[in-house]
């Protein structure tokens, strides 16, 4: 892997991380950019005792551009896109409608390939593991930052989702204090080592191999299943099986397998609704070369790392999550009522059946 960093126009990072080592990246940013104002503010409540960031200036944000003006794409044949380069392996930029900023975190874009009409699913294990060293770095750097305390590499893919640009990418947040998502794990963890001496995590995938019917895929060094108490319809969770706490710790063979384990993941999330009515993953108000593919899941992929300053940070195991809105062919799953008001999930798949699904559409 080669690693370039260079600058935009109106001074934000961008860097390129290329497959090849004679990779040469010189190209300018000629577009007259004003500099980023953001309005960005974080606020706490303290009822509930978490953050929320406030951030208007979001609202002028690029939406569903047709695929010719997509941001996304490098520039070529005279139109400027956010990389100046005419291709690219993997780019990686500070969001210019950050919900995060300055003292108060960082907000980036993570394009995966050049190929607008792609998705990650489409990738080859080589393109998937330059992205894997990508979010790699990005967590190292990310965390040298001040005030920064926790690193969260996603995706959100498909309209349903809320995704504005259709161009494969993904995101990564800087957060200037630990998730409530992260700190509930921490505390759930921290409760069961002292009661029992073990670790919640380890065994929570011990007990899942034991069990074997939510298993999904196993591989020699990562295993996915969907969770015991699966939130959503169609969710999994894939650990390597030997903890770590973020991708920095994660070894060699782990981080070799991981690409042929989640791109068969992904595939066979895009398989799962394929022949039972889909529903379109195009993208509304999208011009020519959209592509409305019914096979397409849209999904959210969140990698869980530990908050970087956490007491019980070495009880904390990496892993990601993978789940989708859909609940069936045509239908979403709403977050209503119990859901919205009162944060208690109601599941209309159960788990084991979810498993036997993704089992059924593996590759052949």
């Amino acid at each position: 892997m080669k690693k370039t960093t260079t600058r935009l126009a109106d001074g934000r990072e961008l860097i390129y991380y290329d497959l090849r080592d004679d990779a040469v990246r010189g190209e300018r940013d000629p577009r007259p950019l004003d500099p980023v104002a953001t309005a960005a503010e974080i606020r706490h409540d303290r009822l509930l005792g978490d953050s929320v960031a406030i951030a208007s200036h979001r609202q002028a944000r690029t939406y569903h551009p047709p695929a010719d003006e997509c941001p996304l794409c490098p520039s070529r044949d005279g139109r400027l896109s956010e990389i100046p380069a005419p291709d690219y392996d993997v780019a990686v930029f500070e969001n210019r409608f950050p919900s995060l900023a300055g003292d108060r975190g960082r907000c980036e874009v993570v394009c995966f390939t050049p190929d607008h009409d792609a998705s990650f699913a489409d990738l080859t294990e080589e393109q998937a593991a330059l992205v894997l060293e990508a979010w790699t770095d990005r967590t190292a750097e990310l965390s040298q930052l001040p005030g920064v305390e926790q690193v969260f590499c996603f995706e959100n893919r498909g309209a349903e989702i809320g995704v504005t640009l259709g161009h494969p990418h993904g995101q990564i947040y800087a957060y200037p204090f630990v998730t409530p998502r992260t700190a509930r794990m921490l505390t759930s963890v921290a409760a069961h080592r002292e009661a029992t001496g073990g670790n919640l995590f380890d065994e929570t995938v011990a007990d899942e191999l034991a069990d074997g019917r939510r298993i999904v895929l196993e591989g020699e060094h990562w295993v996915v299943f969907v969770p015991y108490a699966a939130h959503w319809p169609y969710e999994v969770h894939l650990y390597p099986k030997r903890r770590v706490p973020d991708l920095l710790a994660l070894e060699d063979a782990a981080r070799t397998e991981f690409p042929q384990i989640y791109l068969e993941v992904l595939r066979r999330f895009d398989r799962i609704f394929a022949g039972r009515g889909g529903g379109s993953g195009a993208v509304p108000g999208g011009g020519s070369g959209e592509r409305a593919d019914t096979a397409r899941t849209p999904y959210i992929a969140a990698w869980h790392q530990a908050p970087l300053r956490a007491e019980h940070r070495g009880d904390f195991a990496l892993h990601l999550e993978l789940f989708t809105i859909r609940r069936t062919s045509g239908k979403l799953k709403f977050l209503a009522g119990s859901e919205s008001g009162m944060n208690v999930f109601i599941n209309d798949v159960p788990p084991e059946a979810a498993a036997d699904r993704l089992r059924e559409v593996a590759s052949e």
